[in-house]
């Protein structure tokens, strides 16, 4: 499964805004978040849909999220705002 392209991130851009508003972590690059020093969030393409690798426990390992839906986004976003707790207001 390869890591999700531009088109493939511009189709979760409203997804991608609400990641940005989490405090707690940072994007580094286009689609790629990191919590404190680890990589936490990134994104992956392949013929059945986008996916989000998600790494709940800092010295865990990813656990692999559909993200083709709006419920699943939500289902996503639900589960980043849990373990970083505390969010941002998004502005703009």
């Amino acid at each position: 499964m390869k890591h999700a392209g531009e088109s493939a991130l511009e189709g979760i851009e409203p997804l991608l805004l609400q990641l940005r508003a989490a405090e707690g972590i940072v994007e580094r690059s286009r689609g790629v978040f990191y919590r404190r020093s680890r990589a936490f969030l990134h994104f992956h393409e392949d013929p059945t849909g986008l996916y989000a690798d998600l790494r709940a426990d800092p010295d865990g390992d990813f656990d692999r999220f559909r993200v083709n839906t709006a419920a699943e986004q939500a289902s996503l976003l639900r589960e980043v705002r849990r373990i970083v707790g505390v969010h941002r207001r998004v502005t703009g």
